[in-house]
């Protein structure tokens, strides 16, 4: 075990189970809906921070985050961003080898599974009611930047920022046919791919919330300012 100040992130168990993946009302790389198990896994509480990343650059002599500067993402509470794909695995690799418990990022069907708090069918963590409609969500819907997760955000889970905040790396490449593909048991993915899969709302979008279902993805050497990553551990 690591003897360093680095420690793991607050966890919470998610035991799994079947659910309807995507959404046939939703964009078409949503559909088809189809049944999906999958297996237990820990997940982190919140997304990856500064302070949490800068621990990572320090140990690493890694570049800081590509915006750690700006004022509007600076704040070490706030989810970190600018951060590519291959820097988030770096990341989880690193902090595998410094607590001794192996992190990653999620599958995708991880991480609509654990946005959805356990409420099958719903469209939002919270349920079916549109994020607009919610006085309590009122001041996020209305930033510009980044914000400290709080308990307003969290699920049936217990987990923050699962529909708002930044947009979450996930492990698969996107195809937005897969799901016509898709195995039943613990999805990964195709082969191979030019973008990676992503998941969650962001600060950047008119709309800061994003459905439980909603995909998005990205070229995984990109550093946007609306891409973070939250890590996750087997059970």
């Amino acid at each position: 075990m690591a003897t360093t100040r680095v420690r793991a992130p607050d966890l919470v168990y998610v035991a799994g189970g079947r659910f309807l993946m995507g959404d046939d009302g939703g964009r078409p790389d949503e559909r088809p809906a189809h049944a999906v198990s999958v297996g237990p896994f820990w997940s982190a509480v919140a997304p990856v921070t500064n302070a949490e990343f800068d621990l990572f650059v320090a140990s690493t002599g890694r570049a800081p985050a590509r915006f750690r500067d700006d004022p509007r993402f600076s704040d070490p509470a706030c989810p970190v961003v600018g951060v590519s794909w291959s820097m988030a695995v770096d990341y989880c690799e690193w902090l595998s080898r410094e607590t001794g418990r192996r992190f990653r990022l999620p599958t995708e069907a991880e991480r609509e599974f654990a946005a959805r708090g356990g409420l099958e069918g719903a469209d939002w963590p919270w349920g079916d009611e549109h994020p607009a409609s919610k006085p309590e969500l009122a001041e996020v819907c209305a930033l510009e930047r980044t914000h400290v997760p709080t308990p307003l955000c969290a699920n049936g889970y217990g987990l923050l920022c699962m529909a708002d905040n930044v947009h979450e790396w996930c492990s698969d490449w996107y195809d937005a046919a897969y799901y016509a593909v898709s195995p039943a048991q613990d999805p990964r993915g195709p082969a191979t791919g030019r973008r990676r899969a992503s998941r969650g709302g962001a600060w950047r979008h008119q709309v800061k919330y994003n459905r439980c279902s909603a995909r998005s993805s990205l070229d995984p050497s990109f550093e946007y300012n609306d891409y973070g990553f939250r890590v996750y551990a087997d059970a």
